[in-house]
């Protein structure tokens, strides 16, 4: 019992942390889309980038657990911004899930906006229209030899599929949902739980093609934000479909995952990554992974949920301590060492906003788990966050 008490004061502690960097930060960012932080203070990035939702998402979780009316005005005004490439469409790409879950479906849910739902529901008609029938696989990108690429990040996506056919009442969302999380079961995750970035096909015959190491080290290598995404991704699944084999999956990769950390540091940016870079780490993965647990241990027995809930603490603390920034007030990120893409060199080692956003989430999670909530316990045991 004092284990459970200090844990519990220690996420009352952290929470305090997160709503004060994100309230200051709030004046600071505003009605923007930062992406990772240069010097200090989040870039901003173009109306249409994939990172979009998770400042947004941010301010929805702090506004869900003190109602902050100018944390709601700002989301809102960001979502209202983001109608641009939803309407212009040709630019939008596999991620609007991670655009439009964090900011439309989550307006929707916290104050039943009309208008956040239509948003979605275009937003989820436009990625179920990526669905290539032959391969069974959504197309991750827009370029003319990208045709046939898929992604293990649009794991992440298909939340936003499994909310449509929930609110809607039509299955062919979810339908396209369950294709494409099979096909990644049977091409992207290897018998050790280790997975695969990039998976080709020829898109005419559906037929594999072969496969690309993307933001990992090689073809064979194990990208550990890529991990993440599949352990999050199949439980999100799991959750809405009740197939055990999706279960299986995010347990696998799990243990993949988890048997990989040396329990001093955060994950190094490939699993699999040569001597020469493997000290290069990667927070968000951790801090995703941490909420992917999370989200698993809420589908599991008790016995079970244990466990993935002492690994997801063990993280989130390592993450606190060692990497967290709330002492900085001259740094705007929360977390340090997040990793956008090392072998392009691209935002290496410091605060990405999705590595921030999952540190939260995961967070806010524990204080479900420990009766913080502002929720009565009824839908405390059925709250899954926006995914």
């Amino acid at each position: 019992m004092k284990h459970v008490f200090e844990t519990s004061q220690w996420v009352d502690n952290v929470w305090g942390k997160i709503i004060d960097k994100t309230e200051r930060n709030s004046s600071l960012i505003g009605a923007r889309f930062p992406y990772a932080s240069v010097d200090g203070a989040y870039n901003e990035e173009a109306v249409d980038w994939w990172t979009n939702g998770f400042w947004p998402g941010l301010l929805w979780l702090v506004y869900e657990s003190n109602y902050n009316k100018e944390l709601l005005a700002i989301a809102a005004c960001i979502e209202e911004k983001m109608d641009k490439p939803l309407i212009e469409f040709t630019d939008l790409h596999h991620d609007v899930g991670f655009m439009w879950s964090l900011t439309a479906v989550a307006q929707y849910k916290l104050t039943h906006h009309s208008r956040s739902a239509q948003r979605a529901l275009t937003a989820a008609s436009h990625l179920a229209g990526r669905f290539n029938v032959r391969g069974g696989f959504i197309r991750a990108w827009n370029a003319p030899e990208r045709v046939g690429w898929a992604i293990i990040d649009c794991m992440m996506n298909l939340s936003l599929l499994y909310w449509a056919s929930e609110h809607t009442g039509d299955p062919r969302f979810k339908h396209i949902a369950m294709a494409h999380a099979d096909m990644t079961l049977q091409q992207f995750i290897r018998k050790d739980g280790s997975v695969h970035h990039i998976v080709c096909f020829d898109p005419a015959t559906g037929v594999r093609a072969g496969a690309l190491g993307g933001q990992g080290y090689g073809e064979d290598s194990a990208w550990a934000r890529g991990t993440s995404w599949a352990i999050y991704g199949f439980a999100i699944s799991y959750r809405y479909t009740g197939e055990p084999r999706y279960r299986e999956a995010a347990q696998r990769t799990a243990s993949f995952f988890l048997s990989q950390l040396d329990g001093e540091h955060a994950p190094p940016w490939d699993f699999r990554a040569p001597e020469e870079s493997k000290h290069i780490r990667d927070t968000s993965a951790a801090a995703c992974a941490a909420s992917g647990l999370l989200e698993l241990a809420r589908l599991l027995p008790e016995e079970e949920a244990a466990v993935y809930i002492f690994e997801a603490i063990k993280l989130l603390k390592l993450l606190d301590t060692s990497y967290g920034l709330w002492d900085d007030r001259n740094e705007q990120g929360m977390i340090d060492k997040a990793t956008a893409n090392y072998p392009n060199k691209h935002y290496v080692e410091t605060p990405i906003i999705y590595g921030d956003y999952f540190f939260a989430e995961a967070i806010s999670k524990l204080r479900d788990w420990f009766g913080y909530s502002l929720m009565d316990q009824t839908d405390r045991q059925t709250h899954c966050g926006y995914w």
